[in-house]
């Protein structure tokens, strides 16, 4: 499911407000700031944020089928976790700024520019979107010991299954 490209979504009803509700529980109880429909089994083009200091009232994002328009030249690092490879992180470079184009929970056209975490988080939920995840932007060799340390984790979990 997680490399599966999300499809966008057609009406913004009750049922997908709810959805994005559903899913601000799921990430803050995790806890993380971000989340894809896609990582929770639906593959729609819906993501939800809140990149608020831990001292700050939340600032929930809703973006309904978000299209990144925009990139700034300059780079940044940021250690990078994802709620569907738990337990890992790795440093992962980005585009320090973007441009976010989405739908909000009303239907209406949004654009938001975003930097520093926020910037990172809504880069990091739009590759989910788009099949992509944040071990595709670190190293062969990272990425394949994180693999395999996940495909052991499904091995063992079969066996004790069986």
């Amino acid at each position: 499911m997680l490399r599966r490209v999300a499809e966008p979504v057609a009406t913004i009803d009750d049922s997908v407000r709810a959805l994005m509700d559903d899913m601000l529980e799921t990430m803050y109880s995790a806890p993380g700031v971000g989340l894809a429909a896609v990582q929770i089994g639906v593959p729609k083009r819906i993501v939800v944020a809140d990149c608020a200091d831990k001292d700050r009232p939340p600032e929930p994002l809703r973006l309904v089928n978000p299209e990144i328009i925009q990139l700034s030249d300059e780079m940044t690092e940021h250690e990078e976790g994802c709620l569907s490879i738990p337990e890992y992180y790795e440093m992962v470079e980005r585009p320090a700024a973007c441009r976010v184009r989405f739908l909000d929970d009303t239907g209406s056209e949004c654009e938001l520019d975003c930097e520093g975490l926020l910037a990172t988080c809504i880069q990091h939920e739009v590759d989910h979107l788009n099949g992509v995840l944040f071990i595709d932007h670190i190293s062969r060799l990272k990425r394949d010991r994180i693999t395999r340390k996940f495909q052991k984790a499904a091995r063992e979990r079969e066996k004790g299954a069986a």
